[in-house]
């Protein structure tokens, strides 16, 4: 029985100084498993004289309680140091700013369409849409564009099998309207439009922006001041303007349209290509044949139109070089707007 108490102070020694659940575990199976210390002691009963063996039975079935008592109370206080750790760990401070939401931003291109609309919308004229899938007769025949014209190569457009195609430009939708509305008319389109590119400077879906006036006194000279107040207003600036002849299959005359550079002030730079010039758009008047076309007297009534590309304009404002980067959806690049 002095073996019994030497080993019952082991036990409490032990279990007591346990620093983990597995540890104390450990002692568990020590000292009351199949093998364990006081388990083997129960086996001794049997060399014992029979009249002594109840009272060393029941000495080794305390010890046996005591021992199991020991490791619960230890437990709870293992489990309640645990709790409390992980209490300090997942602590909140209520008194702490909350986290907030980012905030988003307006897309730079979506900014451009607002202030296109606002520009246009002051000046009388009116949005119009029509559908990305085309007949070949108002992307193209319909704008007096030859059959053999550069523009109708599979290089350039997206065609389907039927012989529709995806617009490549939004003047399909002048069409649409000098076909529904007698003049005068002055009308906007702005919306996607597809061909057959992919650069720094070219997407195969990008936007655009047409613009028609049609009335029985409009001249060149009206195109001008309009183009003028437009390009003054959108860029906010009191750069020269310039007009170049050019050649469109739907105007005639034609012209690009430059304007002083708004970075360099025409110093050159860049962005300009050191010609103190920025290329911004196409413009003209419309040829007879378009309007003929359509069942306007081109002898009463005359008109002018342009396009612009809206992702160039955006370019051209916010100082950016790559026209990809529009689509590319960084939130590095779009978290500046």
């Amino acid at each position: 029985m002095q073996a019994l108490d030497e080993i019952l102070k082991h036990a409490e020694s032990e279990i007591k100084s346990a620093a983990d659940l597995k540890s104390l575990d450990h002692f568990r199976v020590y000292y009351l498993g199949k093998k364990g210390q006081l388990t083997e002691y129960l086996k001794t009963l049997g060399q014992l004289p029979p009249a002594e063996r109840p009272a060393a039975g029941q000495k080794i079935n305390a010890a046996k309680e005591a021992v199991q008592a020991l490791i619960d109370q230890r437990i709870l206080q293992l489990q309640s140091t645990l709790i409390e750790k992980q209490l300090a760990s997942e602590s909140i401070d209520v008194t702490l700013p909350g986290r907030s939401e980012g905030m988003g931003s307006i897309h730079p291109v979506t900014r451009t369409f607002d202030t296109l609309r606002r520009i246009f919308s002051q000046m009388g004229f009116v949005f119009m849409e029509g559908p990305e899938i085309e007949e070949d007769y108002y992307n193209f025949t319909a704008l007096n564009v030859p059959p053999l014209h550069p523009a109708r190569a599979m290089q350039d457009t997206f065609y389907f099998s039927n012989g529709l195609v995806l617009r490549s430009q939004m003047s399909p939708v002048q069409i649409h309207a000098m076909k529904t509305m007698r003049p005068p008319l002055r009308m906007v389109a702005m919306g996607r439009v597809y061909r057959r590119d992919f650069d720094l400077t070219h997407t195969p879906m990008f936007h655009q922006m047409e613009c028609l006036m049609v009335d029985e006194r409009v001249t060149f000279a009206d195109l001008k001041g309009l183009l003028n107040h437009f390009l003054k207003e959108f860029f906010e600036t009191d750069a020269p303007i310039r007009f170049r002849p050019s050649y469109f299959p739907f105007t005639e005359p034609s012209a690009e349209v430059d304007i002083g550079c708004i970075r360099c002030s025409g110093k050159g730079c860049r962005i300009c290509k050191n010609s103190g010039w920025l290329e911004v758009l196409g413009c003209g008047m419309v040829h007879p044949n378009v309007l003929n076309g359509v069942n306007i007297d081109s002898e009463k009534y005359r008109g002018f139109a342009f396009g612009v590309g809206i992702d160039r304009l955006t370019l051209l404002k916010y100082g950016m070089t790559d026209l990809r980067s529009l689509f590319e959806n960084d939130l590095r690049l779009l978290k500046q707007f």
